[in-house]
């Protein structure tokens, strides 16, 4: 059977809180089927919410996933202006402060014209809020209306 599982979707700015409400309630009613089920879930940063980011920390899921994308400098080049490097780092420093010992997870996409010191100095902003796991991942781009690779 399925041990782990992630769940995650598009931005849901069209929903008041985000779509934390509804993550929350498959997390719920996931483990009331299945308690032992590992569930992580990758989500948008609620636009800064930190009510969403508590409904869904407090959920009873496992691994709260939210990722930063990129280094600080290029954030506004990479993610659509409403998100944010301080935001993204509030609200994975939030989700652990709401449920203590709350695994918390985040990803950089590389090759997008980031430093070697950037990405270190990442690394020790996201070790400071106590963060888990941080994977990287090489961007690729998709079409030649995106963003080079650097």
């Amino acid at each position: 059977g399925v041990d782990y599982i992630v769940m995650t979707s598009v931005d849901r700015d069209d929903i008041p809180d985000g779509g934390a409400s509804h993550f929350a309630t498959t997390v719920e009613l996931l483990k009331i089927k299945k308690p032992e089920l590992l569930v992580e879930c990758l989500v948008s940063d609620f636009r800064g919410d930190l009510n969403s980011v508590e409904v869904l920390a407090t959920s009873g899921l496992d691994v709260y996933a939210h990722n930063v994308e990129t280094v600080e400098r290029l954030q506004k080049f990479v993610r659509d202006p409403k998100a944010g490097y301080q935001q993204s780092l509030s609200t994975l420093a939030h989700a652990k402060k709401c449920k203590p010992g709350l695994y918390t997870k985040t990803s950089i996409m590389l090759g997008l014209g980031e430093t070697d010191d950037e990405v270190i100095q990442a690394m020790k902003d996201l070790r400071a809020i106590d963060v888990d796991v941080v994977t990287f991942g090489q961007y690729l781009r998709p079409t030649d209306n995106h963003l080079s690779v650097v």
